[in-house]
């Protein structure tokens, strides 16, 4: 029976058709312009926009299965209302289109930004605070998706709900805000690194978690697919060990970064480049060593492959596209 895959041209969405078809499953991706990531690929297209309940409905008809990907990740805000419109609205015509179909599970990708990042836990689980007015449009509008995910549940839907930490990894054709860094840190593009850290964890990692989620995780219940907590310091020695380049000198402290966020936006905002970092981004940076996997290795034997590795398999990609150059 037909998976249907939202948001299939993204950097999980590309891994995961490619998961797909590896297990022999046929897919149907849904996509709107950027389709570098499916090509050459054997797959059924179709083009559908969260925003319209009907293209959905069509997308979905005759899937047995939907993971739903299409969001906007943004570390400036709602956008326009875009940010709001797609990751909570999309979600919400997602839903009802999945149970207007009789999709039999639905499998929705929303992040650790669904929680409460800065909150004053010792660690952070399934059952953690979520955040709320004064959080960053993008860290509310994943929770304010999932919401509306519970609505479709309560109705009836057989759904999960999956939350990636920092994806990192290959096929990352756009590239991410993650992947942007690496191929930065390559070219010696950054004055400086700022001294904080985040958990990473590898996009194949984040889909063979949402597979087994598909599979056998609880209707609805939340599993936060983590990977491991590494220092932007430490992200950038290990370019510099594959790739030669030499890591900034100097490292900034999150206070001094967070002063300069705005005139570092009003130069993309000139240049017409996108963000490496902002103000928002920057305040996850503070106190994220503590998210707990236990529940997604316990339920689905997640068991993310150590960062280091990753990183080096996401710069082979690039130099593969011309992107980086290695040792």
């Amino acid at each position: 029976m037909t998976v249907v895959v939202t948001g299939a041209a993204g950097h999980i969405g590309g891994n995961l058709v490619r998961a797909l078809l590896a297990a022999g499953r046929p897919v149907r991706a849904v996509v709107r312009q950027d389709q570098r990531a499916l090509a050459g690929l054997d797959v059924e297209t179709v083009s559908a926009d969260v925003r319209d309940p009907e293209t959905l409905r069509r997308a979905f008809a005759g899937a047995e299965v939907v993971h739903h990907l299409a969001a906007i990740v943004s570390i400036s805000g709602d956008q326009g209302g875009r940010v709001t419109s797609t990751n909570v609205d999309g979600v919400r015509h997602a839903a009802a289109a999945a149970l207007a179909c009789g999709v039999r599970r639905f499998v929705l990708y929303s992040s650790i930004h669904a929680y409460d990042l800065e909150h004053d836990e010792a660690t952070i689980t399934e059952q953690s605070a979520r955040p709320g007015a004064g959080h960053p449009a993008y860290d509310r509008a994943k929770y304010a998706g999932e919401l509306a995910l519970r609505d479709a549940i309560a109705a009836g839907l057989d759904a999960v709900i999956v939350n990636p930490t920092a994806v990192v990894g290959p096929f990352d054709f756009r590239p991410s805000h993650v992947g942007q860094l690496l191929i930065d840190l390559q070219h010696r593009r950054l004055p400086s690194l700022v001294d904080g850290g985040f958990d990473w964890v590898d996009v194949r990692d984040v889909v063979a978690g949402a597979l087994a989620a598909e599979q056998r995780g609880r209707s609805g219940e939340n599993y936060l697919l983590t990977g491991h907590y590494h220092t932007i310091a430490e992200l950038a020695g290990w370019v510099s060990e594959i790739t030669g380049a030499a890591p900034p000198r100097l490292l900034a402290p999150i206070w001094l970064a967070r002063i300069g966020a705005p005139f570092v936006q009003l130069g993309n905002w000139v240049l017409r480049t996108k963000p490496l970092y902002t103000a928002e981004s920057l305040r996850a940076l503070l106190r994220v060593d503590r998210i707990s996997g236990d529940k997604a290795r316990r339920e689905l034997d997640h068991a993310p492959r150590p960062m280091r590795q990753t990183v080096e398999d996401t710069l082979k990609w690039f130099a593969q596209q011309g992107w980086v150059e290695l040792r």
